[in-house]
Formats: C-alpha cells, structure tokens, sequence
C-alpha cells in the first residue's frame, strides 16, 4: 500500500517523542543481566525493542508490560540456553548487544531475523567475541542465521575496532562483563556513549580516557555484577529528528520538542540544525543520568546550508537521511562525508538517500562515504514515488519531506515505521501534516 505526504499550509504543536531506542534494549537487556527486579518506564514499545524484551524471557529473565512503557523486569544474574531460536526481526541493535552479553554465559543460543537483518554484516561483533572465546555453528559467511556457543571461560581482550561502532564496542563490553581480566575498547572516535552511561546506573564500575586518536579508551574489569534497580529512559533525539525536522522546513512553524536528549555522542543533528535556523534550548533537566531538554523551532526563515564536520558523523549517524531532507529545503550546497557506516544501516542508507531526493527532483551526488546535495531553497519539487527498502529512516524522511514539498512525496511501504516509531503518523498529524493511504 502506497502512502501519501501531501503539502501542508502551516505546522505547529507539542510533542513529547517516544523513549530512546538505544538506552531501550538496554534497558532491558540490563535488567535481564541483573539478579533481581528492575523497573523501567518510559521504554520504546516499537518492534526492535519488543524483540529485545522476547528474547530476554528466552534467556531466562521475567519480562512483564505493567502500562505504557512501563515494564518490570526480574533476571536471574544469567542467561540460560533458549528452547527456540531467537528472532530479533530488523533490530541491529539488539542483536549486537545481546551476542555480546549472551557470549560470557555457557549457552547455546540459534539467531535469526528477518530478510534485512539477515542481509547485514555481524562479522565485526563476531571476530572479537572469537578472540574471547565465544563460538558460532553456520557463522561463515558472517551473517545470520547463525548459533552462537557462550561460556564461562571467556579471556579479557584489548580491542580496537577496525570501524568506529558503539554496537561493536557495547558488545565487547559486554562480553567483557563475564571475562577474566580487564577488556578494553579502543576508539579512534568517540561513539555513543549510553552502555557506559547505563552501565554504571546498573552498578558497574568501568572507565573512560580520552586518547591521542581523539577518541576514547573504555575498559572495565570483568567479573561484575549488575545491581537491578528503577530506570527511566529519556526521549529519543533519533525520534525527535523528524519532528523538528517538520518544523524547520516551515518559515512559519511554531514547535516544541519535548525532552530532547542532549548526550554529546547523540545531538550532533541538533548542533547542525542550530545553524542552519534558530532554534531555542529551554528547561535542561536530567532524566535518570542524562541531561534533557525542550526545542523550541519558531521557522521565520528558511535555512542555511551547512556541511556536518567529520567528527560529528557518528553523533548523528542515525539522522542523516533527515538532514538530507533538511539540506534539500536549504539554500546551498551540503556535503555529508565520513558516513560510510551509513552503507550498512537496515538498507545502504547512501544509495537509499541519495535516490529519495533524486526521485524528488533534488540535485544529489552519491559519494562513498556521503552525498553532496544542491539545496532548493524552499521549493523541493517533490511528486515522486519512494522506495522505503525496508528502512524505517528513509520512509519517515520520505514523509516529512512531502508536508512542504510543492507536490505530494508517495512511499511504497510504511510498514517498518512501527519498529522504532509506533506513534509517527499520530505526532505529524497533531503537527498538521497530512499523510494518508494511497
């Protein structure tokens, strides 16, 4: 079924956005390691995380739904062996993190997910977790599906990951938790930063330095326990991305964006948007350790091209097909390089990019690792039909470029929104924007 954006006169509203996905599975997956209850609210109810929460009751946690997202969680301070293979749909995320703390367990554990998830590469979580001693059965081609084989032996690396990743360095860590020795994670650049973060409010004690890469070295000892405990998770800025976004391609908007997480390795979307367009930070406030905020978007120009620095990359790599809207409305040119991990998302988010815009009648170049595009000042034609791949990020995009577009933006699958955004269309309809079924 085909779904319609089609232009709108004037956007304005309130919104809270649904809880961070990221600090969601980890939530969970905390919870689940912990010897105890654990109580969370606020948590993401999209598919992704619901696959996180299924898979911690495979592995022997009690994971109960109390209201909206608020959820009890009771672990055994283990995993066991699950009785059936374990799905984790199109979640990356989850996945990654639970290979890595499933690996210090003596466990055998069968893993799957569905076509895009089985299409992506989890070679660069599986050659450390080999250094460590984790197994895998039918891993060869570094893809699921594939078994993984956990123990208790598991030995301390020192690692650096050949591609900057915090799924790739929250897996380590994780498997770290249950190794002899102190493992250490060596970035050449500073990743998001919520397992520490998390990692910490559960009771773990683990360091972070910065180094002469301009990166960081994190290392914890293993042999630590996980303290349950009362977690809430803040908004997700990943989230909030698209409702802003919706804003600032309106001269006349007036929006606010509540509890907007303003964690240094996730608000490099917000830093670039401040220039592009004024944009108001009120009531910083901490929600369970992270510093939280209102954006206030009153659109009373349009907006100024601005080319992200690479250093910004991997604290906006989640929002990169949004900017890529956001650069299509702007006056100039926008150069996006250093997003080569952007290959690998739920589609080759590049090509997917580049090709949403083109469709739209946008002037766009595909880089290896970016794109450079030819802003429109205002006026995106639009009128043309996305291929979502499967990709929730590149069929919201799609969406949000249509409400100011000067003709309707179709997409050919909505479906995949639900994985990290079940409440998408119900906040851009409160917004005024006019989506419907094709």
């Amino acid at each position: 079924m085909v779904w319609i954006s089609s232009p709108v006169t004037h956007i304005s509203g309130q919104i809270v956005p649904p809880g961070d996905k990221s600090c969601s599975h980890r939530a969970l997956l905390f919870a689940a390691m912990a010897d105890g209850t654990s109580y969370i609210a606020g948590l993401l109810e999209g598919d992704d995380v619901l696959r996180t929460a299924e898979a911690c009751r495979q592995l022997g946690a009690t994971v109960e739904r109390t209201g909206h997202g608020a959820w009890t969680v009771t672990g055994r301070g283990g995993f066991t062996s699950p009785a059936k293979e374990i799905d984790f749909g199109n979640s990356g995320t989850g996945s990654r993190l639970m290979m890595g703390a499933m690996g210090g367990y003596t466990l055998r554990a069968s893993l799957t997910g569905d076509e895009s998830l089985r299409s992506r590469p989890m070679k660069r979580v599986l050659d450390p977790l080999y250094e460590m001693g984790v197994t895998a059965e039918n891993a060869e081609d570094g893809k699921f599906p594939l078994t993984l084989i956990g123990t208790d032996q598991l030995q301390a690396i020192d690692y650096t990951p050949p591609v900057a990743s915090a799924q790739v360095k929250s897996c380590v860590l994780l498997a770290g938790l249950n190794a002899s020795g102190t493992t250490i994670v060596r970035e050449s650049r500073k990743t998001r930063d919520h397992t520490e973060r998390m990692l910490a409010g559960f009771g773990v004690e683990l360091t972070a330095t910065d180094n002469e890469d301009g990166g960081q070295d994190v290392s914890l000892a293993g042999g630590q326990s996980l303290r349950p405990g009362h977690f809430s998770v803040p908004a997700d800025p990943s989230s909030a991305a698209f409702l802003l976004a919706t804003a600032l391609i309106d001269p006349g908007s007036e929006v606010t964006v509540e509890g907007h997480m303003m964690n240094p390795t996730r608000s490099g979307f917000l830093r670039m948007v401040s220039k592009m367009a004024e944009v108001e930070l009120t009531d910083p406030r901490l929600v369970s350790g992270e510093e939280v905020v209102s954006v206030v978007v009153k659109g009373e120009t349009g907006l100024k091209a601005v080319n992200p620095p690479i250093e910004i990359v991997p604290s906006m790599i989640d929002e990169f097909p949004i900017f890529a809207v956001l650069a299509a409305f702007a006056k100039g040119e926008t150069r996006v390089t250093g997003a080569d991990e952007l290959r690998v998302k739920e589609s080759d988010r590049i090509r997917a990019t580049v090709d949403m815009l083109r469709v739209n009648g946008v002037e766009v170049e595909e880089l290896e690792d970016g794109f450079v595009v030819q802003g429109c000042n205002g006026k995106v034609p639009g009128g043309g039909l996305v291929e979502a791949r499967h990709d929730h990020r590149i069929a919201m995009s799609a969406l949000v470029m249509g409400v100011k577009a000067q003709n309707p933006v179709r997409v050919d699958d909505v479906s995949m929104i639900a994985t990290s955004y079940p409440e998408f269309f119900r906040h851009m309809s409160q917004l005024g924007a006019n989506i419907s079924e094709g």
